[in-house]
């Protein structure tokens, strides 16, 4: 069982560039919404399609979000 803050798998399954407005699916097909600064090299862009590692942390309106994105 994986606990907030622990790290998980998933695929970037949308991102939308001029927004900075991503989305990441994980193994469990459960989407979450990322925004380009959660990316944790700081480019701020990520291809569609890229495995990545991801952290939970709570979002606005009471929504979790994807976090620390990191190529995998």
């Amino acid at each position: 069982m994986q606990r907030l803050g622990d790290r998980r798998p998933g695929t970037v399954t949308a991102f939308d560039e001029h927004r900075g407005l991503g989305t990441v699916t994980d193994a469990e097909g459960r989407a979450y919404g990322f925004h380009c600064t959660a990316i944790a090299d700081g480019s701020r862009t990520v291809a569609v399609g890229t495995d990545v590692t991801f952290v939970l942390r709570p979002g606005e309106a009471g929504r979790w979000q994807a976090a620390d994105l990191t190529p995998a």
